[in-house]
């Protein structure tokens, strides 16, 4: 009878400790949400564009071997960033990961 009193009253105190734990992690989760998962504004899109034409001109003439490894491996961070989010959409729009070699 004293395991099972026990048992019950465990749920509460996990939930709680649960809680007070997430609290400020999903905070700071949301805090960097509203400012990475917006999507860009009218004033951004030029200079985007101007991004994109700076990587297309390096790729053309080979500057981007001129890269630190700092600014490589950075830039290979965005690509595969940019990638997980296409499969991940990719997954949802499919409703499913059947069809993909994981």
């Amino acid at each position: 009878m004293s395991s099972s009193r026990n048992l019950a009253e465990k749920p509460p105190v996990l939930v709680n400790a649960a809680v007070t734990y997430s609290k400020p992690r999903l905070a700071t989760f949301w805090h960097y949400a509203r400012v990475e998962l917006v999507p860009p504004t009218p004033a951004e899109i030029p200079t985007a564009i101007q991004s994109l034409k700076k990587i297309v001109k390096s790729a053309q003439t080979g500057s981007f071997k001129q890269l630190t490894v700092k600014e490589a491996l950075l830039n290979g961070l965005v690509a595969t960033e940019v990638w997980m989010w296409f499969y991940v959409s990719e997954i949802i729009g499919r409703c499913g990961i059947i069809g993909y070699n994981v």
